[in-house]
């Protein structure tokens, strides 16, 4: 379920860069790809509660490298989604 909830972020984070370079009105994509990069997060954070549930050490032992992905990820998300206001305010 993360995984499809991650590529939804990441094509609404697109359609937010693409919106904004044509001009158009990008900011429900940009709400859409903050959103969902938050619904990643929450997914993920299950699924550790689930393994910690079951007892799952094994499963438990990949969170450490999850943890760097989903911090670096999750920065790029926000500053790309957030892109566009500043580009905006520049030309300003």
């Amino acid at each position: 379920m993360w995984l499809l909830i991650g590529l939804i972020a990441i094509i609404a984070t697109f359609l937010n860069l693409y919106m904004f370079i044509k001009g158009k009105d990008y900011k429900l994509a940009m709400a859409m790809g903050l959103s969902f990069t938050a619904l990643t997060l929450c997914t993920e954070y299950s699924l550790v509660s689930y393994w910690i549930k079951n007892e799952d050490w094994p499963a438990l032992w990949e969170v450490p490298n999850f943890e760097k992905v989903l911090w670096f990820l999750t920065t790029v998300s926000i500053l790309l989604n957030i892109a566009p206001i500043f580009l905006e305010r520049k030309r300003q």
